[in-house]
Formats: C-alpha cells, sequence, structure tokens
C-alpha cells in the first residue's frame, strides 16, 4: 500500500460497495450505518468527489438503498466479491482520482476483497472505518485488522470531510460541517 497523505477532493473518489436492500436488514446497525455513509457521500458530491455504487447480484439481492443511490453517479453490477475482477470496472473510475474512499457491506467480504483489488491495481484504498459493516461486529473487526496488517489505510467519515474541506475558508465548509453535526439532512445538499 501506500504512505498515508491527507486527502484532497481533487484527487479522491468514494466507492460505495453493495449497500443494497436486501442485504442491509441483516448488517448489525444497519440503520445508523446508511446514515453515517449518506452524510459522506453528501459531502462528497457537494465538493465535487465522485461517488460510484457496485451491486452484487443485484436481480437477487435488490438495488442500492434509494437514499445512498440519489447520491451516486453510476452503478457496477458485478458478480465477483472483489469488484476489480469484472471486466470494466476499473475502466469506469474516474481518471486522476487515486485515493479511493470505501464504505459498504459486507466488511470482510466484498469491501475487503474490492480495496485489495484496488491496491493491486495501483490506487490507494482508504477504508472508512465508519462506513464499512458486517452481519456479526466480529467481521467487521477482522476485516479492519487484516486490512491494516496488509499496509491498508484507514480513516473516519469525519476525517475525510474535513482533509477534503482543508481549511474552514473553504466556500463549502458551513454546508458540510452541518452535514458532520447531523444539522442538515443530506437530500438538501444535492448538487447537480
Amino acid at each position: 500500500m501506500h504512505k498515508p497523505r491527507i486527502l484532497a477532493d481533487h484527487d479522491s473518489m468514494v466507492l460505495l460497495v453493495d449497500m443494497q436492500t436486501g442485504l442491509l436488514p441483516a448488517i448489525a446497525g444497519s440503520e445508523a450505518l446508511v446514515g453515517r455513509v449518506e452524510r459522506l457521500l453528501a459531502a462528497a458530491r457537494r465538493l465535487g468527489v465522485p461517488v460510484l455504487a457496485t451491486e452484487h447480484c443485484a436481480d437477487k439481492i435488490g438495488a442500492t438503498d434509494p437514499r445512498l443511490r440519489m447520491l451516486v453517479e453510476d452503478v457496477l453490477h458485478k458478480v465477483h466479491f472483489d469488484a476489480t475482477r469484472e471486466t470494466d470496472m476499473l475502466r469506469r473510475l474516474p481518471v486522476g482520482r487515486h485515493n479511493v474512499l470505501v464504505v459498504g457491506t459486507e466488511a470482510h467480504v466484498c469491501v475487503l476483497q474490492t480495496a485489495l483489488g484496488l491496491a493491486a491495481a495501483g490506487l490507494v484504498p482508504w477504508m472508512v472505518t465508519d462506513g464499512v459493516g458486517s452481519r456479526q461486529e466480529s467481521d467487521r473487526a477482522a476485516a479492519l485488522q487484516r486490512w491494516l496488517a496488509s499496509g491498508g489505510n484507514v480513516l473516519s467519515s469525519e476525517m475525510a470531510m474535513f482533509e477534503w474541506l482543508g481549511s474552514a475558508q473553504h466556500p463549502e465548509f458551513r454546508e458540510v460541517l452541518a452535514l458532520i453535526k447531523g444539522t442538515v439532512a443530506s437530500s438538501d445538499t444535492i448538487v447537480s
């Protein structure tokens, strides 16, 4: 993996992995997880950070949760646990966005395998610790432990948002701060 560094909005993207309607009810703390991810995606959109999603076997597991789908620019369908094994996945990622913040479910399967695949492809994946979930907390913890042991980068969603802002003088500071504090609904912050 690469040495951790401060993120910038111009070289980052977010990959939302398999936060699908048929899977989320089984995920530990799924409502809180969706809320945290929704705030991160809303901040990303406000700051011009591209957001892509994967859907694993959508015909069986359902589509991306609608609260999150409205914040996603493109959905990549997959059958492999590691999304990078899909033929067109890497080609569909935005050019010049080397830092890939990975959020989603399940942390110990598709999220971890996709993050490892992104690293093998030469990108710099960051696992967002409060943006990943599994059915069992022990599986989520194991995923984070394995990711760190392999040299992977981690950060929280709030760390990412503040790093993207860089300064309290950023023109979007107040809006993103309101998202961080949870005082504004993320659906109110969508930027076309």
